[in-house]
């Protein structure tokens, strides 16, 4: 499988890059000296594998931050930088021999011990510059835009680990600090693609993870937008009743009784594929079956033209 390189910025993607440069710029010089620079253990610390293409360098500023969860090795107690260095060999390996990408997706790991390593090569000495990035293949058909950060374990049900918290509050502060990236532009990638990733209790902790990169920062917190919501089969309610209208107005054969059942799934994976939208874009070590999932990907292929993105998602929230 190749890398999801796709460098289709849309007009509203440019946009947030221009109101998230201007946001933090103002207060950049005050703030740069008292945002520690975490420690970051580079691909040489964990003897990763030479990237078997070439990496490509954006000559430009990520718009967004990116949080993901590797699912797998899942919720170790082992919480060395031995067993972090691992997790980094472990990753690359499955994306470059059962993905087939040139190198590890993402560009850094955080692991449960609060250590982080450099994923994909050249990511920390691009970083480090400020003005460019490396394009990673994390976020699918968004990767021109985006920088990731993979946090070790499955944080659907459970929390994150203390020391997981602090480490990924310091990295996403340090990368926003050098990128001039408010905190408004810190996402989960459920708000890129139709993915349980970041998992539900870590998602929920965005909100908080805005907060305190906005402290470290010294720059006060903007309310996000709505996001798109994620349905999965087995859901029921409001939203999965629109959803399915929406999609009967596309001529699915679906019910309208609000239940993500067979039909349901069964048509979302079919649009899915029939628009080419990519999946696993994410889970590190270990393929999840996402399939008809109907997250931020899907909805802007259903919903009526009649509103904005953003009026869609408000008027979702509230469904």
């Amino acid at each position: 499988m190749a890398d999801f390189d796709r460098r289709s910025l849309l007009k509203a993607g440019l946009t947030a890059t221009a109101v998230g440069t201007l946001g933090l710029t103002g207060v950049r010089t005050a703030a740069a000296a008292a945002v520690p620079t975490p420690t970051i253990h580079g691909t040489a610390e964990w003897n990763a594998r030479p990237a078997s293409g070439a990496i490509v360098v954006e000559n430009h500023k990520p718009t967004y931050i990116v949080v993901h969860h590797t699912v797998e090795p899942g919720n170790v107690t082992d919480y060395s930088l031995a067993h972090a260095l691992q997790i980094s060999r472990d990753i690359q390996n499955f994306h470059m021999d059962t993905r087939g990408w040139i190198d590890t997706g993402q560009q850094f790991t955080n692991s449960r011990g609060g250590h982080i390593t450099e994923g994909r090569h050249r990511s920390l000495e691009i970083l480090r510059g400020g003005t460019q990035h490396v394009q990673g293949a994390n976020v699918g058909n968004h990767n021109s835009e985006c920088i990731g950060i993979e946090n070790e374990g499955l944080y659907s049900t459970v929390d994150v680990t203390q020391a997981l918290w602090d480490s990924l509050v310091s990295l996403v502060a340090y990368i926003a600090n050098q990128y001039s990236i408010t905190p408004e532009f810190i996402k989960g990638h459920r708000d890129f693609n139709s993915t349980e990733c970041c998992g539900q209790v870590l998602y929920d902790r965005l909100p908080e993870l805005r907060t305190a990169v906005g402290r470290v920062l010294g720059v006060s917190v903007a309310r996000s937008e709505a996001e798109w919501p994620l349905l999965k089969p087995g859901a029921t309610g409001k939203q999965v009743q629109l959803a399915q209208q929406f999609l009967r107005a596309r001529g699915a054969d679906v019910p309208t009784d609000g239940v993500f059942g067979k039909s349901t799934k069964d048509a979302v994976a079919a649009l899915s594929a029939q628009a080419g939208l990519p999946r696993d874009t994410c889970t590190a070590a270990k393929a999840a079956d996402e399939t008809g999932f109907l997250g931020a990907d899907v909805w802007p292929l259903i919903v009526p033209a009649d509103r904005s993105t953003a009026a869609w998602r408000a008027d979702l929230s509230r469904a």
